[in-house]
């Protein structure tokens, strides 16, 4: 008996029993990276997003690799070498993810913004993004 008062009391929450949040509400994050990358669509938004992710991916398991045929043991030394292999992998391989989702356009330049920033040569948002609406 206690068991079903237990999991009657957990069910009959209040939070439970409100509507469903709206779906401009649920879209909000994608709406605000879609003005922010001044992406054409929430499709284009979410096709970024796969990039990322894939890219990434890819860069660690090739970052993982690649220290392993070095054969370096795990100390400072290997992070530092860790930290240049990845910086160095990384734009490459979201580059080359980013030619099979279609969005090379957009990465060039978000690339170029951050090498740009790392540089201390800040462009403004408009000169960086001025191609990814043309065509």
């Amino acid at each position: 008996m206690l068991m079903k008062s237990c999991c009657k009391d957990a069910f009959n929450n209040e939070d439970l029993n409100q509507p469903h949040p709206s779906p401009k509400k649920q879209n909000a994050f994608l709406l605000w990276l879609k003005d922010k990358w001044k992406a054409k669509s929430i499709a284009q938004v979410v096709l970024i997003l796969f990039t990322f992710a894939i890219g990434g991916s890819l860069c660690g398991y090739l970052g993982k690799t690649i220290m392993g045929s070095l054969g370096i043991e795990k100390g400072a030394l290997w992070l530092i070498v860790y930290i240049i292999v990845m910086t160095i992998i990384w734009p490459a391989c979201i580059l080359g993810v980013s030619i099979i989702f279609g969005q090379f356009r957009f990465f060039k330049n978000y690339i170029l913004r951050m090498a740009s920033r790392i540089s201390g040569k800040k462009k403004e948002n408009s000169e960086v993004y001025q191609d990814l609406n043309a065509e």
